[in-house]
């Protein structure tokens, strides 16, 4: 009986060293995480994955929607904790309000070999020679998946660098799906597109890159937000799960290594985003480009100001707001020196 009850000890000890069970999961704090079930929320399954979660003693709940935009509202009402959103003006606009949320940390940016959302142009326009040039973007009708975003803000960087306005093109907004399918159908002559979408337009044999990591280096697209509980009331809750972030971020980077699904532990992280996001074709990742995600959990301030300043030149923003006003990357920064100086595997 002793030694039965002693194994049985043991075993509840191992279960609580192991972050898996009793008391260090009742004692859990709970958070609720928006995701859009998009390939830069596979930082979020990493953590939870590989128990970064529970190494802080946190339990996360990982609950989808279908824009970025629409996780404010839930942000600002204490629905949920944390969003996974994008660079836009209904971001600026949120916090001229006086919306209680913040950008954190980065969740995908466009930095060198990682320009995960390329211009694209219909394959038949290049090879009939009609577009040489981002000047020949002219009159051509572009998506983008805006009003306000930045998806937007860099295809007015294009047509800039061909001498252009953004009113020089046919300006349409559409969602990145649709416009593989307005591609193909030659309803659209190219897009700002994200990956899927972007293999998905090229691998389909319609459509070609048109921009490299030089058009808008280091562009600041996806980010990590806090509602306003966890950027005053529970700053710890706020530090734990950056912590976790962090960590994951790093084992992105290093299975992403030069803008390639190729390094140290890719083939786990494709299938977890098999897993997560829906995709089936696995030949795609072959191809891919990752989007970027700072190792330290870095944002690109100037990137951020400039897509404002276009959004203020695009009269989408109703109050003046500078970006200093919506980023707090104090957590980040405190993670940093928790974790030490990024090490790649």
């Amino acid at each position: 009986m002793k030694r039965r009850a002693a194994l049985v000890t043991m075993a509840g000890v191992c279960a609580f060293l192991a972050g898996g069970g009793g008391l260090h999961a009742e004692n859990a704090t709970t958070l609720k995480v928006g995701v859009n079930k998009v390939i830069s929320d596979v930082v979020f399954y990493i953590a939870q994955q590989r128990g970064f979660f529970t190494e802080q003693n946190l339990k996360v709940e990982l609950i989808p929607f279908d824009s970025g935009p629409r996780m404010i509202a839930p942000l600002a009402a204490g629905q949920i904790d944390i969003g996974a959103g994008a660079s836009s003006a209904g971001l600026f606009n949120a916090v001229g309000r006086g919306i209680g949320v913040k950008i954190v940390a980065d969740k995908g940016s466009t930095a060198a070999a990682y320009d995960y959302m390329p211009l694209l142009l219909r394959k038949d326009l290049i090879d009939s020679g009609k577009v040489k040039s981002l000047a020949d973007l002219k009159g051509l009708k572009l998506a983008a998946a805006g009003p306000g975003s930045a998806t937007n803000a860099k295809l007015a960087v294009a047509l800039g660098k061909g001498g252009l306005t953004y009113k020089d093109a046919d300006n349409v907004n559409m969602s990145y799906p649709q416009q593989v399918v307005a591609l193909s159908s030659k309803a659209i002559d190219g897009a700002i597109t994200t990956e899927p979408s972007a293999s998905q337009a090229i691998d389909s044999g319609v459509a070609v890159r048109f921009s490299d990591p030089s058009l808008y280096p280091g562009q600041q697209v996806a980010i990590l937000l806090y509602g306003d509980d966890l950027l005053t009331k529970r700053r710890d809750v706020g530090q734990r799960f950056m912590n976790a972030y962090v960590k994951a971020s790093r084992v992105y980077n290093d299975a992403t290594r030069k803008g390639l699904f190729n390094g140290p532990g890719s083939e786990q992280l494709i299938d977890l985003i098999i897993k997560t996001t829906g995709l089936t074709n696995r030949k795609l990742f072959e191809t891919m480009v990752p989007n970027g995600i700072s190792p330290d959990g870095a944002i690109n301030m100037t990137s951020l100001a400039d897509d404002l300043k276009f959004f203020v030149a695009q009269g989408q923003v109703e109050k003046p707001v500078v970006v200093g006003d919506v980023v707090d990357m104090s957590f980040a920064a405190n993670a940093v020196k928790q974790l030490g100086p990024y090490q790649p595997n």
